[in-house]
């Protein structure tokens, strides 16, 4: 370790191996030999600290025997995310690092992302597509555009490299950063938690160069790790982006299928073929469900809101788009959906006993039957979340009861 500078901070960089024997001499030297250009830039000092994750070759033997690093040891094998946490917790900087030990991750551009650490991101991410040279897989390319495209559309902010394994953050971000999981899903759950709890995150290019050894990441079963990971982090923080969308789009689906059936009423059509009973069937399904999923996000923002003990500040687009929550008109719509599906059953019996036949009044009938579901549904969903509302402003309350007493 260097020797700090009093008014500068330090750089703490930890390395996660296991059983990297052929690359981790290497990639050590090339960490140490960036401490010259950190002192140019203001960071004082550099630590480096090598976790080796149990490791069943030379890998720690090796790293025992390079001069400036540290070696902390897993008995067994834990997890890059483990290896990773553990190295957090040892580190003295005030400035927090990592990067693979395989050498894929260009640790001569850590002065660069110090740079943005130093003007006030708190966490500054290596990103391998921002147009600087990249030699990384293919199928990792996809991946990674996936997972780019998912991590932004469930936490409304563009992030170009979500899984990114090289990375400069602040040592005070981390509590707001923590939990983290112990796996290879470390990073994107990591950009994910970072973008809901408003850290100040930038991405700056760097190289990606091929790995040294064979990869340790499987791309069917880490990838649907990554995948399930990133979807529960986001429900934690803003369950209305997914599930409301989810919502918004079986409505949608609903609605085409209504207009179908509109249309071929008005066009004459009194009884249904099996196309057309297996769309009134999907038509009332979707809507239904729609309807539910897109409450049930509303009323967990609620209970996030309970837990987080801060207020809802997030909606289906990122914000709430109206000055009045959505939720707080569910009681009017859900009575005038229940009383219009009413009407239509009034009006389909009305109809019945004048003499015209069953198969005539198929869409009243249907349409009677949803508006009622969806409406009492939607009650229900108010009367759960105004209850939840007044849990959520308790404490506040209390607060400012007792300041005035």
């Amino acid at each position: 370790m260097t020797t700090p500078n009093p008014r500068s901070p330090t750089l703490s960089v930890i390395i996660p191996a296991w059983n990297e024997e052929d690359g981790i001499a290497a990639i050590v030297d090339r960490v140490l030999a960036v401490a010259p250009a950190l002192e140019e830039i203001g960071v004082g000092g550099l630590e480096l600290i090598v976790v080796d994750d149990g490791s069943s070759d030379r890998t720690a033997a090796i790293v025992e025997a390079c001069p400036g690093a540290r070696l902390v040891c897993h008995p067994t094998n834990r997890g890059y995310g483990a290896a990773l946490k553990t190295g957090f917790h040892a580190a003295r900087g005030e400035l927090l690092a990592f990067l693979d030990a395989d050498g894929t991750y260009p640790p001569e551009h850590f002065p660069a992302l110090c740079r943005q650490a130093l003007d006030g991101a708190e966490l500054v991410v290596g990103s391998r597509r921002s147009g600087a040279d990249s030699q990384m897989p293919l199928v990792r390319r996809v991946g990674n555009l996936m997972w780019s495209n998912l991590v932004t559309l469930v936490g409304g902010r563009r992030v170009i490299d979500p899984a990114s394994g090289m990375r400069v953050f602040r040592r005070e971000a981390l509590e707001r950063l923590y939990p983290l999981p112990d796996g290879l899903n470390f990073t994107p759950v990591m950009s994910t938690r970072a973008i809901h709890e408003g850290v100040q995150l930038r991405e700056i290019p760097i190289p990606y160069t091929e790995r040294v050894g064979r990869s340790k990441l499987s791309v069917v079963e880490d990838g649907m790790r990554f995948l399930r990971t990133i979807i529960w982090t986001a429900l934690t923080y803003n369950p209305v982006r997914i599930l409301g969308g989810v919502g918004v789009a079986m409505v949608a689906l609903a609605a085409l299928l209504a207009a179908i059936l509109v249309g071929m009423r008005v066009a004459g059509t009194t009884t249904l073929g099996p196309w057309g009973v297996s769309a009134a069937f999907a038509a009332v399904i979707l809507v239904t469900a729609g309807i539910d999923v897109f409450a049930l996000g509303v009323t967990f923002n609620y209970l996030v809101s309970l837990f987080h003990r801060r207020p809802i500040r997030q909606g289906l687009f990122g914000r709430p788009i109206f000055q009045v929550p959505l939720d707080r008109h569910f009681w009017w719509i859900g009575l005038l959906g229940v009383a219009a599906g009413l009407g239509f059953g009034a009006l389909s019996l009305i109809l019945a006993t004048s003499g015209w036949p069953i198969e005539r009044l198929w869409l009243y009938l249907l349409t009677g039957t949803m508006l009622v579901l969806v409406g009492t549904q939607l009650v229900i969903f108010w009367i759960i979340v105004r209850v939840l509302e007044e849990l959520s402003v308790r404490d506040v309350r209390v607060r400012a009861d007792l300041e005035c007493a």
